[in-house]
């Protein structure tokens, strides 16, 4: 079962302070900012990339797999009703994480 559309207009109005994008993938989202993605939405839960700043953010966070076969990363529960906490989190993931390496251009054949 994808995450329902209701799940992620609640996460990005919860984390509106930050210029989040999200993009479908197979049925759940990947969020981006700043062009990296820093978390994703798997059945109707959201996971942070577990970074040192995260995890200095959110404190005692309960971890799981988004999906199976992932990496374990940092899931945010009750913490989104105070969304403060997450954004500094998700902050400090992107400011972690190398900048996107730019697309080869496509030649015209």
């Amino acid at each position: 079962m994808g995450t329902r559309a209701e799940t992620m207009k609640h996460i990005l109005d919860a984390l509106a302070p930050l210029a989040l994008s999200a993009r479908k993938m197979f049925g759940e989202y990947a969020l981006y900012l700043d062009g990296k993605v820093v978390a994703l939405v798997c059945n109707d839960q959201l996971f942070l990339k577990p970074t040192p700043g995260a995890q200095a953010a959110l404190p005692g966070s309960a971890q799981g797999a988004p999906y199976p076969g992932a990496k374990s990363h940092l899931l945010v529960t009750d913490t989104l009703d105070d969304p403060e906490s997450v954004v500094s989190a998700l902050k400090a993931i992107a400011a972690a994480l190398p900048a996107p390496k730019p697309k080869p251009k496509k030649s015209k054949a």
